[in-house]
């Protein structure tokens, strides 16, 4: 009876010992593999008086609304993550129409696994978010945003990060609506890059960007881009100079020698953050049948450094091959921890003269532009920005055709609101 005890006592023990051991591994399990799912729904209305954008669209007022709701779904085990990003975009008020509505599309879908201990591999249709987001940005602003489609090689240690990109544009149906398609706007077939950031000590960031762009129009040819980022942070004071010179070709019959150069110094001062710095981004002197000298921001976004109103986006086009030259000053102002306003000051200047008639116009300055903007967070998940922007036009602004009438002050406001459910 004795022996009988001991044995259930010691398959008691065991039993436990067993299921407590099985329950461990489950949670292991558990661990190692997450499922995680949200819902953003980000609505925003825009109002525009005296804008124009466009020589033959003239814009005495104008007031719409756009909608974008996203659903985001990873899933993630060891060493392995799949993710997607779905989205679809309603849009009211916008040209005359009294709505229009996108299909759903995917602005990421893609597979990242781990290869070696800090070596990774991402595929799919992914967002491209380097250094400040000038050259290389996801553009989350627009509601469509911006994602592209192939390979991309990652690696990290402490100090140094690099990626490597191979990127492809395919054929898209003619019905497809490029104002809700993050992919739909490539110039290039194929697009090849290298990132590598390296940081030798704490005060010291070095990063460097080079990019191929293989652009098919009529003819092939080949467009290059290098250069990157110097950063230097002591206590409150930040400064750094980034710079990118283009070469290859600007057309299949053009020869490309263009540059870029942004200096920028920031001094943080609890709470009140101000950003003082400049962009210049060449032009044409004369206008030339072999050579450009027009560089081009690549796949970057253009409302985070020249102005929330977008005057100044598409290069060379908006300056009219002359190049720009856009000192700037950004302060920020915290109240606490859920609101916080800002203040960005910007002149624009082009680089070289515009034509005028049949001669030139010595003033290069073109005007002063303020964007004011709110950010509120009372809770969490929840985002509200609201901003006013005015812009004071000079003559020169009617050459570019950027506006019908310079005395009439241009202004744009917004409201936004941004929502996310976590699961």
């Amino acid at each position: 009876m004795g022996n009988v005890k001991v044995l259930l006592k010691s398959l008691l023990c065991l039993g436990i010992y067993t299921f407590q051991g099985a329950g461990s591994f489950a949670q292991d399990t558990i661990q190692q593999k997450k499922l995680s799912i949200s819902l953003e729904i980000r609505p925003r209305s825009e109002y525009r008086h005296n804008y124009s954008t466009a020589i033959n669209d003239s814009i005495q007022s104008e007031l719409y609304a756009s909608q974008r709701n996203r659903l985001n779904i990873s899933y993630a085990q060891k060493g392995f993550l799949f993710h997607t990003s779905l989205q679809e975009i309603h849009l009211w008020g916008k040209g005359g129409r009294p709505s229009s509505i996108g299909g759903i599309n995917a602005f990421e879908l893609y597979v990242q696994k781990k290869i070696l201990n800090n070596l990774m591999v991402k595929i799919g249709r992914q967002g491209v978010l380097l250094d400040n987001g000038r050259i290389f940005s996801d553009a989350p602003w627009a509601q469509q945003s911006r994602s592209h489609e192939g390979l991309r090689l990652t690696y990290n240690n402490a100090r140094l990060s690099t990626d490597l990109f191979t990127l492809a544009t395919r054929k898209y149906k003619p019905w497809l609506d490029k104002n809700v398609s993050p992919v739909a706007e490539h110039k290039y077939k194929w697009l090849l890059i290298h990132h590598l950031n390296y940081r030798p000590t704490e005060a010291l960031t070095v990063t460097t960007i080079n990019a191929v762009d293989f652009i098919k129009t009529q003819k092939s040819y080949q467009r290059f881009t290098s250069g990157g980022r110097i950063e230097w942070v002591q206590d409150m004071l930040y400064i750094t100079l980034s710079g990118y010179y283009q070469y290859g070709k600007a057309s299949a019959n053009k020869k490309l020698n263009a540059y870029y150069l942004q200096p920028e110094l920031k001094l943080s001062y609890e709470p009140v953050i101000l950003r003082l710095g400049a962009e210049v981004l060449s032009g044409d002197r004369t206008i030339s049948g072999y050579q450009s000298n027009n560089f081009d921001v690549l796949y970057g976004v253009a409302w985070k450094f020249m102005g929330n109103m977008n005057f100044f986006t598409k290069f060379p086009a908006d300056v009219n091959n002359k190049g720009l030259v856009n000192p700037y000053l950004f302060a920020l102002f915290p109240l606490g921890k859920k609101v916080a306003i800002r203040s960005d000051y910007h002149l624009f200047y082009t680089q070289h003269p515009l034509v005028k008639d049949q001669g030139l116009n010595e003033n290069k300055y073109l005007g002063f532009e303020n964007d004011l903007s709110v950010r509120l967070t009372p809770f969490k998940n929840l985002e509200i920005n609201q901003g006013f922007s005015y812009f004071i036009a000079q003559k020169q602004m009617e050459y570019l055709k950027k506006l019908t009438h310079h005395k009439r002050v241009p202004i744009w406001a917004y409201l936004m609101i941004s929502y996310t459910f976590k699961y």
